[in-house]
C-alpha cells in the first residue's frame, strides 16, 4: 500500500444509442457488473452519473463517446478485476458486438494521491498525454505500466503542468521541422 491510488479512464464509440437494440446486451450487464466492481477487493470508486446506469448517460467528449472511470487502491486489484472477473471479461470479450474498435488509445492508467477523486477533465488530459505521448509515468496502460512515486519522490500533478504541455507541443512541432547548420547559422526546416 502507498500513498497512491490507481485511476483509470476508458472511452469508447457505441454501436447503437443507449436503448437500441445493438446495446441492449451491453446495458443489461451494467449494474450487475458495477456491482461486482463495487464489493471487489482493491475498488475504491466509480464515475456515475447522468440517468443511465453508470456513467452511461455523461457525454463528455460528446454524444457518440462512453466514458468509463473508477479507482482501485493498486494496479494489481484493477487487473484482478478487469481480467479475472468472469461477467466483467465475459464483457470485454463481447465488446467488439457493442463498441466500435477506436483508431486511437482509448483506455489510460495514472496514479493520484490517494484520497483524490478525479474529474472527467483530468482523466481526458491524462488520456490526451497518453495519445500526443505514449506511456509515461503521468499516463500508462496495463502492457507498459509505471510504478506510483516512491517515498521521497516528488508527487505526479493531479494535473498536466503548463510546463509539461508545452514541451509536449514543442516536442511534436521539433519532430515536424529539420534543424539545418549553415555559415549562416542554424535554421529549422518544415518536413
Amino acid at each position: 500500500m502507498t500513498g497512491y491510488h490507481l485511476a483509470q479512464l476508458n472511452v469508447g464509440r457505441p454501436r447503437g444509442l443507449a436503448d437500441s437494440a445493438v446495446m441492449a446486451g451491453f446495458m443489461a450487464q451494467i449494474e450487475p457488473v458495477n456491482a461486482l466492481a463495487d464489493a471487489a477487493p482493491g475498488f475504491v470508486w466509480r464515475l456515475e452519473g447522468g440517468d443511465g446506469p453508470g456513467a452511461t448517460a455523461l457525454r463528455p467528449c460528446g454524444p457518440d463517446i462512453m466514458v468509463n472511470m473508477s479507482v482501485w487502491r493498486s494496479l494489481e486489484a484493477l487487473q484482478d478485476f478487469v481480467y479475472r472477473n468472469g461477467p466483467h471479461l465475459d464483457a470485454m470479450r463481447r465488446r467488439r458486438e457493442w463498441f466500435h474498435k477506436m483508431a486511437e488509445q482509448h483506455m489510460v492508467l495514472w496514479w493520484i494521491p490517494a484520497g483524490h477523486l478525479p474529474g472527467v477533465d483530468e482523466a481526458l488530459d491524462r488520456l490526451a498525454l497518453l495519445r500526443r505521448n505514449g506511456p509515461g509515468p503521468m499516463a500508462f496502460t496495463f502492457r507498459e505500466p509505471y510504478d506510483p512515486p516512491a517515498p521521497g519522490q516528488p508527487p505526479i500533478p493531479e494535473r498536466a503542468s503548463a510546463m509539461v504541455i508545452a514541451r509536449s507541443r514543442m516536442s511534436v512541432a521539433r519532430s515536424m521541422l529539420s534543424l539545418s547548420m549553415t555559415s549562416e547559422g542554424i535554421s529549422w526546416n518544415r518536413l
